[in-house]
């Protein structure tokens, strides 16, 4: 079992240790809703070390990208992410990513805590060839996920008040005595904020300014429990849970970070094929309509009184208090509205398809 470079911070504030895609990881400290409410309402600090960091670089690297991922790196101007896919032959789903652009001919590439050997396996297998350098710098890096309408707030007071706050989508990088730090304007929760890379070396002296500066503004430290109910409230795929090697993007409702009118990826031909001809199934969202136990990944789903799919990702919505989830339906019934039954634990219980996001920010009145 890995352990993050802050498994001893997080004993001292007495998080719940679980084991996670091989690490031993923080599911809550004060509390799952707790967690989840203080950062949709306030600021919350995640423990993001156990994600991989790779670096792509050489005259190839850009070309090399476009083979390997399904969105196009040719667009990122330097300094800019961008959300895309790696495929298998057969279209489907190794692996969802963050793709950033440092210069011309370098890239930060951010990927999924159980996925980082298969990652680097699948893209050695495609053969770097000439102008192409690899380097998979997970274990020297830590990183943190600062997410909530306060995280400009923690921003300043950890890295000073004429620091520029990474906008969305976009990456700073520096170079300093100890190593070169990454602020990247993403997140996994729905709210403004910001993730940091850093040398695991030095994470812990961020961890604990930042989890300060949090609890100054109302928030504090935040488990993966909180971040899985937070993504899941806005339709954010898990992989390994809604992804898959056997269901392409465009079934996952991915297809805008698919750029078919590339020369060439990996898994191309297949996503051509379901453009043109249609898929057999699609990502959809539900909602319980009546009242039941939370819904759990694996769970049989009804329409007719035929089981048409299994549960996705699933569970009670803290800030809805509704179970919410996801699950693969045959295209003919994938769309909004059509009543469903999710069958738990023997029982079935009646819900309804619904678009995703579950949840969205109230708007504030004028």
């Amino acid at each position: 079992m890995n352990r993050s470079p802050l498994h001893e911070a997080h004993l001292k504030l007495a998080a719940r240790m679980v084991p996670f895609a091989g690490w031993e990881m923080p599911v809550q400290y004060s509390g799952i809703v707790d967690e989840h409410r203080g950062v949709r309402e306030k600021v919350g600090v995640f423990d993001i070390s156990h994600m991989g960091q790779f670096l792509i670089k050489g005259t190839g690297a850009e070309a090399f990208l476009n083979r390997a991922l399904t969105n196009n790196v040719s667009k990122l101007g330097i300094g800019e992410g961008q959300y895309t896919l790696m495929l298998n032959d057969q279209g489907g789903v190794i692996d969802d990513l963050i793709v950033y652009r440092l210069s011309d001919r370098e890239y930060f590439l951010v990927v999924n805590a159980s996925m980082i050997a298969e990652d680097e396996a699948h893209l050695r297998g495609l053969g770097f060839g000439e102008g192409v350098e690899f380097a998979n710098i997970s274990s020297a890096t830590g990183g943190l996920a600062v997410q909530g309408p306060k995280s400009r707030e923690v921003f300043a007071a950890v890295f000073g008040p004429d620091a520029v706050f990474p906008e969305h989508n976009k990456i700073l990088f520096s170079l300093t005595g100890e190593g070169v730090l990454y602020l990247c304007g993403t997140g996994y929760t729905g709210e403004e904020g910001f993730e940091f890379f850093a040398p695991a070396t030095t994470i812990e002296g961020w961890f604990d300014k930042i989890v300060q500066g949090c609890r100054d503004a109302g928030g504090g430290p935040a488990g993966l429990g909180a971040r899985d109910t937070l993504r899941l409230e806005m339709g954010y795929p898990l992989n390994g849970n809604d992804l898959a090697p056997d269901k392409t993007p465009l079934q996952a409702g991915l297809g805008f970070f698919v750029d078919l009118t590339k020369e060439d990826f990996v898994g191309k031909s297949v996503l051509d094929s379901q453009k043109a001809y249609g898929i057999p199934t699609k990502l959809t969202g539900f909602r319980m309509t009546a009242p039941s136990p939370p819904p759990r990944a694996h769970y049989p789903v009804v329409h007719d009184g035929q089981v048409v799919g299994e549960t996705c990702s699933a569970g009670l919505s803290p800030s809805l208090n509704q179970g919410i989830g996801m699950v693969y339906l045959p295209a003919s019934i994938a769309k909004s509205g059509i009543p469903i039954e999710i069958e738990i634990r023997g029982r079935r219980f009646a819900a309804e398809t619904v678009k995703k996001p579950f949840y969205r920010k109230p708007q504030a009145s004028s």
